[in-house]
């Protein structure tokens, strides 16, 4: 159900986040990123001059490399409009993040690696969405692959034996409600 209706009124700002997983021949994936910001009036920009509507005053790009177990290989970051020319010269230390894992506690190390003047508010924003892309690209692809494995070689699923990392870590994974009771019933703690 989409939000309700809501009360008259004007658009001013546009954010676009858009995120897409790809799975390369060399058996990597690029997770690519694409941040813009625009407004629906001109204005002046000290260093741009006059932006016209729609102009962005924020373009920027990131793609990560990661493998099957979201270690980053290589980064990428772009900055193709803001607001101040100094903001692209920071775009080389996203170079930090190579090696790192996307894991419980990545956007704490991104944070301590590219936080305050060692990166860019918006380029550090967009790993968030950028690393929630990998992970739905990467382990339903995977689980697909296995499944079809499984099916091809006429075995049923393993059973997992340790809780699966998904169990309590929403409210549609919660330990005792239906979701968990139909897919990992051995970790089911509902009545």
């Amino acid at each position: 159900m989409p939000l309700s209706a809501a009360a008259p009124r004007e658009p001013i700002h546009t954010r676009s986040i858009d995120c897409r997983g790809y799975r390369r021949e060399d058996g990597l994936w690029d997770i690519e990123g694409h941040l813009t910001d625009t407004k629906t009036y001109a204005f002046n920009n000290q260093f741009r001059g006059e932006l016209p509507p729609g102009a962005p005053v924020h373009d920027m790009w990131l793609r990560i490399t990661v493998d099957d177990r979201l270690v980053i290989h290589a980064i990428e970051a772009v900055t193709e409009a803001s607001p101040y020319p100094v903001c692209p010269a920071i775009t080389p230390n996203f170079q930090r993040l190579a090696g790192l894992r996307i894991y419980p506690g990545f956007q704490k190390q991104v944070r301590e690696l590219l936080g305050g003047t060692q990166g860019c508010t918006h380029l550090v924003d967009l790993l968030g969405p950028l690393a929630t892309t990998a992970y739905q690209t990467v382990f339903p692809y995977r689980a697909k692959e296995y499944e079809e494995r499984l099916a091809r070689e006429g075995r049923p699923p393993e059973r997992p034996t340790r809780k699966p990392k998904l169990v309590d870590s929403c409210h549609a994974f919660a330990g005792d409600g239906e979701v968990v009771r139909r897919y990992w019933p051995d970790f089911y703690t509902g009545k």
